[in-house]
């Protein structure tokens, strides 16, 4: 048997809400969940993070940090989701990108026993495609959603040419997440070589 939790992501201000659930081992690291909520929610790993728990920061520890930073930053490579959380019910927040300022809501929804052949981490769910990166946050990306929604918009062109590819808001492939997922260290390993 191995002890997991499911947990909910939810971007903030999007409306309809764009959420993944989400089953991760209780021993994770933040470090490797912030790789898990990449990939569930569809995001690049182009920028930095933080989880904020509890007054705590976690995230990515560099040698210069101290001289930069009064609050420190406890390094999520080091720390674990159980050394934080105790019990289901608890929220806190992680932050993408600084610029953008991508804030989700995590919630511990429970703790339970998996034999050991089941896949972890694992996504259950989740709706919504999540915006693309660097489009401005979230005011830019409701923008970019009204641009890209009408042809004759005098910036459509634009938009699209700076995007790339058709961008479709209800799309959300679990099967493709779950395949990225199951591969998880290696994409880990391929980001750190």
């Amino acid at each position: 048997m191995v002890d997991a939790i499911q947990i909910k992501i939810s971007l903030d201000n999007t409306i309809p809400r764009i959420w993944r659930e989400v089953l991760v081992p209780k021993d994770i690291s933040f470090y490797k969940f912030h790789h898990v909520i990449q990939i569930a929610m569809g995001w690049t790993n182009s920028h930095l993070f933080e989880f904020v728990i509890e007054g705590y920061r976690v995230g990515e520890v560099f040698e210069k940090m101290e001289e930069l930073d009064d609050d420190k930053v406890i390094d999520g490579k080091e720390t674990k989701l159980i050394d934080l959380i105790n019990e289901p019910g608890e929220i806190f927040k992680y932050c993408y990108d600084f610029g953008d300022s991508w804030m989700h809501t995590v919630t511990i929804e429970k703790y339970i026993s998996l034999d050991d052949s089941h896949q972890l981490p694992f996504c259950l769910g989740g709706e919504l495609k999540c915006p693309p990166e660097d489009c401005g946050g979230i005011g830019g990306f409701y923008d970019f959603l009204s641009i890209i929604s009408d042809k004759t918009h005098p910036e459509y062109k634009e938009m699209r040419e700076w995007f790339g590819s058709k961008f479709n808001p209800t799309e959300f492939d679990l099967i493709k997440v779950n395949k990225k997922l199951k591969n998880i260290d290696r994409y880990i390993k391929s980001l750190e070589e």
